[in-house]
């Protein structure tokens, strides 16, 4: 890969442990149906936020990485993605203020324009969800997770509020 920005260090391994974030929840969510989960990635691994036992995010996370090294890639993107709902809501922006640009109207102009609104923010929302996948397969997350592994989980108890920190090496 050529220095660029995603081969520095601290991106590259973001890249990956959100891949391995990605897959861990695919893989909790076949295992629990009805799970509601959320994660977030870094340099030093991924934190997920939902009421699980440690034993099964570290089952996941290890089924998830090993499922990753041979080359079941596409666990590294997925459909609730914060990247999907940043590209969404830009393309949804962008359209509705192509449409709304300031140009001395009257009220009843804009609502006037106000379906064109709706249209542009909806097929916006729509491609919003494929480009968020195309970013996450190629910016986001890196599924080749080489000699990745995972050092340990920590659950931590905030109130209701339930994490796992999943610490990643190598």
């Amino acid at each position: 890969m050529p220095n660029t920005l995603l081969s520095h260090p601290l991106v590259a391994r973001t890249r990956r442990n959100h891949a391995l974030e990605h897959a861990t929840i695919h893989v909790l969510s076949r295992r629990y149906r009805d799970l509601k989960i959320v994660g977030r990635s870094g340099p030093r691994g991924f934190t997920l936020y939902g009421d699980l036992s440690s034993e099964a995010v570290l089952q996941a996370a290890e089924e998830a990485l090993g499922r990753l090294k041979a080359g079941q890639w596409e666990l590294a993107v997925h459909p609730m993605c914060g990247t999907n709902f940043v590209a969404s809501g830009l393309l949804a922006g962008v359209g509705a203020f192509a449409i709304l640009t300031p140009r001395r109207r009257s009220m009843s102009e804009w609502l006037g324009r106000l379906p064109l609104v709706v249209v542009a923010a909806t097929v916006g929302l729509i491609f919003g969800q494929r480009l968020g996948s195309i970013l996450q397969a190629r910016l986001t997350t890196d599924p080749r997770v080489g000699e990745l592994r995972i050092n340990s989980v920590v659950r931590e108890e905030r109130g209701a509020l339930v994490l796992h920190h999943v610490r990643t090496g190598g």
